[in-house]
């Protein structure tokens, strides 16, 4: 049975189950713990020169190894090598697919309550796999759902959608070079169709993320 989601205020994530909330600071977010403190400053808005979600001419899928650099255009269907920590002990180098950006309809929205009318989701498909060879077992990767041109959707979502979009963990063998596993990231939007799918993880992509666009 699916719960039905909870609503969270501003940046006060506090819910360890499904929740949204349309925010001000342009970021989406999706977090299991909880924000130091309810006050906390909202994070800054993109900068006008961030890098466009259009993919250029000469993005290519990166060969095994050849980590991509920080604001690489792929398109939906490429194959980019990434560095990735997870947690204070995991640390690795993993590839990203992007499969999908696929649209999905208001009514899946449901669990998520009320405050959810009006809201389109969108399911970032993606397979991962295992590069570098090491321990990243029941690690979780996420990419973030942006409008074109790179725009945030402003929506913070917290969960998933089971049977529509699961955001799956590493398997127990996840520790070897070429394990593989699928997963889904959700985002929603209430105003312009998500495009982009954004990889942020780590200070140098935070500012400058890689990204996939059909």
């Amino acid at each position: 049975m699916i719960r039905k989601g909870r609503i969270v205020i501003a940046v006060a994530l506090t819910t360890l189950g499904l929740g949204l909330t349309a925010c001000n600071d342009g970021e989406d977010e999706a977090t299991g713990q909880e924000s130091p403190s309810a006050s906390a400053p909202a994070s800054p808005a993109p900068s006008s020169d961030s890098p466009s979600a259009e993919p250029s001419d000469d993005a290519s899928t990166a060969p095994s190894g050849d980590v991509a650099a920080p604001g690489t255009k792929f398109k939906v269907g490429d194959r980019a090598v990434l560095p990735f920590t997870y947690g204070t002990s995991k640390k690795g180098t993993v590839a990203v697919t992007v499969t999908a950006i696929e649209k999905g309809t208001e009514a899946d929205m449901a669990p998520f309550g009320d405050k959810a009318k009006g809201m389109t989701p969108y399911y970032i498909r993606m397979k991962v796999e295992n590069v570098g060879g090491t321990d990243l077992s029941y690690s979780s990767l996420r990419l973030r759902g942006k409008l074109a041109g790179g725009a945030p959707t402003g929506v913070i979502l917290i969960g998933d959608l089971p049977g529509k979009c699961d955001s799956e963990t590493a398997p127990r063998d996840f520790t070897t070079k070429g394990a593989s596993y699928e997963t889904c990231s959700l985002s929603a939007t209430k105003t312009d169709p998500i495009a982009v799918a954004s990889f942020e993880e780590g200070d140098a992509y935070s500012d400058s993320p890689v990204l996939w666009a059909n």
